[in-house]
């Protein structure tokens, strides 16, 4: 098999082993946000206060779905929402005090677990793994500006 089908495969498990890890996982700490609550506030940690229409661009996502799933956050009181004041037509979007707890809750969870996953793992192993995830998300995020 060449290594273009052997990434495709290896992704491909990738992805359905995190959902059962995370699914089987007996603490609720890494559950406490869904998947897009915490990419958009590990976005507003990173980032601070952001104008909707970037906040949907940086993260790969079309303006309904990105004002979707801000409006859920809204309502758990993750984020807030507010009239952008270089123009009033649009808006900024700032993680909250909840938010930003809730957060560190569930990064601190999901490090612990990952952890334990590769708890045989050498550092130098482990740092390979974060340099090529990391190449692997930017050329995804390249292939869709594009």
């Amino acid at each position: 098999m060449d290594s273009i089908a052997d990434i495709e495969t290896e992704v491909a498990l990738l992805l359905r082993r995190a959902e059962a890890t995370r699914r089987a996982t007996p603490d609720q700490a890494h559950r406490a946000l869904d998947r897009a609550a915490y990419v958009i506030l590990r976005h507003l940690e990173e980032h601070g206060p952001t104008k909707m229409g970037q906040l949907a661009t940086r993260l790969g996502l079309d303006a309904s779905t990105a004002t979707r799933q801000v409006a859920t956050m809204v309502d758990e009181r993750l984020v807030r929402r507010e009239r952008d004041p270089d123009d009033g037509r649009g808006t900024v979007i700032s993680a909250t005090p909840t938010g930003l707890t809730r957060l560190r809750l569930v990064r601190r969870a999901r490090a612990d677990l990952y952890q334990r996953i590769l708890t045989d793992w050498s550092e130098a192993d482990r740092r390979t793994l974060a340099t090529m995830l990391h190449r692997l998300n930017q050329a995804m995020d390249s292939h869709l500006r594009t």
